[in-house]
């Protein structure tokens, strides 16, 4: 690689891709995610030529914009930061919408740095070390932290999952206890 590459958007599909995933873990998927997402690559569009591969990957470059898109509709509307959808989308199971609600719920109550952590770890499928790039971390801090975002974001699954699933769902059993009663 060079020190300039002579187009980010050299792969529209994939980059697409990553910048709504992430987009969509920061607001809820839908019209919103898609404005922001098409608000980003018009960015980038307008701006590729100030790209510099040295500094960084297209998609990093590209989480950079979507970041900022994201801080300016917050500052306009903050409803639709960490918003949680009322429903399902149309089509999925039952199950799959339960669980899909109680994922947003649950990361919805996380601190607006684990949200972001969570967002580009699983959003946009980014490495630790491109994250420490975005946020100015060491590749390690980024880890600790988002280790740590994970754990709370876990007691917060299974304190949700404990009332009408029960704990066994995130607990496997390994074999049956002789002092138990028989479960269901």
């Amino acid at each position: 690689m060079g020190r300039r590459t002579s187009d980010p958007l050299a792969h529209p599909e994939r980059l697409t891709q990553s910048i709504y995933a992430y987009v969509a873990y920061r607001i809820g998927a839908g019209p919103d995610a898609e404005d922001v997402t098409s608000e980003t690559f018009a960015r980038a569009l307008r701006y590729r030529k100030s790209y510099d591969g040295s500094k960084g990957t297209p998609v990093a470059w590209l989480i950079g914009i979507a970041r900022r898109v994201l801080a300016e509709r917050a500052g306009q509307d903050h409803e639709t930061v960490a918003e949680v959808p009322e429903t399902a989308a149309p089509g999925m199971l039952e199950d799959e919408s339960v669980s899909r609600l109680t994922m947003q719920a649950a990361v919805a109550t996380l601190s607006e740095r684990d949200r972001e952590l969570v967002a580009l770890r699983y959003g946009a499928d980014l490495t630790a070390a491109q994250i420490g790039e975005q946020l100015e971390l060491s590749p390690n801090a980024v880890e600790v932290a988002l280790h740590r975002a994970l754990r709370r974001l876990r007691a917060g699954l299974e304190g949700e999952a404990a009332a009408p699933a029960g704990p066994a769902a995130f607990r496997p059993q390994r074999r049956p206890r002789p002092s138990t009663a028989d479960g269901v």
